[in-house]
């Protein structure tokens, strides 16, 4: 139900944008997350956006270079990568939320991508 994409290859310092697509309903009030998993590591908190995109929560490591936002008209949420680097080699998952706050912990979240990989090259 819910589909990541736009990760590949992507140079030091560069941009990506990936895109989380929801299908068979409607995520407009979900809050919606981007989690993140690094070979060896655990899966880590990334961004997260309320449902109607006026509150949103980046974790230290990414915030002033990752920008969460969504559009409800496309069922779509976005996650801007800018100035990457090379500790954001992971696979990066969405993930969407019944609950009405924006949550860090992986265990609120109802329903996951299947994850898409971002890897950061030279």
């Amino acid at each position: 139900q819910l589909q990541a994409s736009g990760g590949g290859s992507v140079q030091f310092g560069g941009s990506l944008r990936l895109s989380c697509a929801a299908s068979g309903r409607t995520f407009d009030s979900y809050a919606t997350g981007w989690f993140r998993q690094a070979p060896g590591k655990e899966r880590e908190f990334v961004a997260g956006i309320s449902w109607s995109g006026g509150t949103t929560f980046y974790a230290d490591s990414v915030k002033g270079r990752f920008t969460i936002s969504r559009d409800n008209s496309k069922n779509t949420v976005y996650l801007q990568m800018n100035s990457v680097k090379w500790e954001d080699t992971a696979v990066y998952y969405c993930a969407a939320s019944r609950g009405t706050k924006v949550y860090t912990l992986a265990r609120n979240y109802d329903y996951w991508g299947q994850g898409t990989q971002v890897t950061v090259s030279s």
